[in-house]
């Protein structure tokens, strides 16, 4: 069939394009090869992995910070905190720190960083992926000390803050900036469109001084080309090998991600307003054909979109069998009641998504077209998806099969479960009334029975609406050039501290 044909030509060999010497470096610099360009640099945008791996913990820095080998929290800008109510928390924060612009880092710096992220005037992640629902408010009791409110119970609300970057007060409220400025390791020096991104060195830095003086990002969407900057000392560091370029045990290794790959449905426009259709398309797809070939074989299947490392992963729930008869069985059924099945329906994917992205959607939609769907596929650049991947969706629309990337490194479905369930979440498809109640009462318990309740929800999610059609828990590969002493880890997947990276 086409699509084992898809899968075998990625596996061939690809051109790589010209290197290009400008980035040679001096012994204390490096570069680091992302597979796409940022289109900002918000400190609010810095869930998003091509933000974060530049700025997060570089230049802006985040009250707490997360040990993700640990799933615990660590004082970062903040040096203690307390839970004084069950809906106040008072955190302590450390004193003689100033901004890169020499503005100081105080209480009035945390509560204009939280009331830009939450202003509806811009659509930053931060606030949707982590802070809608909460109703969170700070202020200031003195110039040190900060009390943060919330409307019901939030027991993980110090996970909550290590998602929150904080910048200058003036760091302009209602628009996105290009200049971030905070208090990290580094400072923002340049950003050269379409090229590459710097960033120095912050001498006066309150922490320790980190080895490396200066860094400069680029981006290529091509594995191999990114993989050959490496080898050939032109860059120090590349994300998002594919399996295919990863063949030199010395310097490439693979870590676990916090990534979940998934298909979202347009569940409200036909024929996918059909179970019957969304089932068909989950059975449909023949997920083990891709471990080992254009995924990588440590990989794991996935019934829902936290992985097995995060609070509320429902252990349970088991992986949809590949069966295309029973899917044209079910296709036929919908068929003759009366549902369009032979209407177009939109696959959309976006280059370097995931190392193989490309090949991975051509190959799904040729096994979806296989059991009689009409699949149209496109891909598109990065602008484009991010319109369609979040409200408000266009009323005129088709139907669609969208794929997305979802990171939960923060260890608590809470992260997950409003922004791509809830009615008013940012990326969901859903308005099922009972299922709101269920996401919001589940954000209020702790222990078991916040566990519990998760669980139920991705059960609902899973097996009572088919909402999606859940495929991998991702693994990366990271080339990491030989002059440098690094082992990546989870936290990876939206962040990479230079100030962490040590040389040989």
């Amino acid at each position: 069939m086409n699509f084992w044909k898809t899968i075998a030509v990625v596996t061939s060999t690809t051109l790589i394009a010209p290197l290009n010497p400008a980035f040679a470096q001096d012994a204390t610099a490096v570069t680091i090869v992302l597979p796409a360009g940022p289109d900002r640099l918000d400190p609010c945008e810095t869930p998003r992995s091509v933000i974060g791996r530049i700025i997060k913990q570089n230049v802006v820095e985040t009250l707490v910070e997360l040990d993700y080998d640990k799933h615990t929290t660590l004082p970062r800008l903040a040096e203690s905190w307390e839970q004084t109510a069950p809906t106040e928390w008072v955190f302590k924060l450390r004193q003689g720190i100033t901004f890169h612009d020499g503005t100081p880092f105080d209480a009035k710096a945390v509560i204009h960083s939280l009331e830009r992220t939450n202003d509806p005037a811009l659509t930053c992640i931060t606030r949707t992926k982590y802070l809608d629902g909460t109703d969170i408010k700070a202020a200031e009791v003195d110039a040190h000390t900060v009390k943060f409110t919330t409307k019901t119970a939030v027991p993980i609300l110090p996970t909550l803050l290590a998602q929150l970057t904080i910048s200058s007060v003036k760091t302009p409220k209602g628009e996105y900036t290009a200049d971030p400025i905070g208090t990290g390791p580094y400072k923002f020096d340049h950003w050269t469109q379409g090229e590459n991104v710097g960033l120095v060195r912050n001498d006066t830095y309150w922490g320790e001084k980190p080895v490396i003086d200066k860094a400069t990002y680029v981006w290529r969407s091509e594995s191999s080309v990114a993989a050959a900057m490496v080898e050939t000392g032109e860059a120090d560091l590349a994300f998002s090998i594919a399996p295919q370029d990863a063949t030199n045990p010395e310097t490439d290794k693979v870590y676990p991600n916090s990534d979940s790959a998934m298909f979202r449905l347009s569940v409200d426009i036909a024929p996918l307003n059909d179970v019957r259709v969304r089932k068909a398309i989950n059975l449909a797809i023949d997920r083990k054909a891709f471990l080992g070939s254009v995924i990588s074989d440590k990989a794991e299947l996935a019934m829902q979109q936290v992985g097995p490392s995060v609070l509320g992963f429902n252990a349970n729930l088991k992986p949809w069998p590949y069966d295309p008869d029973q899917a044209k069985a079910l296709l036929a059924q919908a068929k003759a009641a009366g549902v369009d099945v032979d209407r177009e329906i939109r696959m959309i994917g976006r280059p370097a998504m995931f190392a193989n992205s490309n090949e991975f959607v051509e190959a799904a939609a040729e096994m979806l077209r296989s059991v009689g769907l009409n699949i149209k596929l496109d891909n598109l650049e990065m602008t484009q998806w991010l319109k369609m991947a979040n409200k408000p969706f266009a009323e005129d629309r088709q139907p669609n099969i969208f794929l997305t990337m979802h990171d939960n490194n923060s260890g608590d479905a809470a992260f997950t479960a409003f922004f791509k369930y809830h009615s008013n979440g940012r990326q969901s498809e859903l308005y099922d009334a009972d299922l709101d109640a269920l996401i919001v009462d589940a954000g209020t318990q702790s222990g078991e029975k916040r566990a519990e309740e998760y669980n139920e929800v991705f059960r609902r999610i899973y097996e009572d609406i088919v909402a999606d059609v859940p495929l991998f828990h991702m693994v990366n590969y990271m080339r990491v050039g030989k002059r440098l002493d690094f082992t990546p880890t989870i936290a990876n997947a939206v962040e990479l501290q230079l100030a962490r990276l040590k040389l040989k």
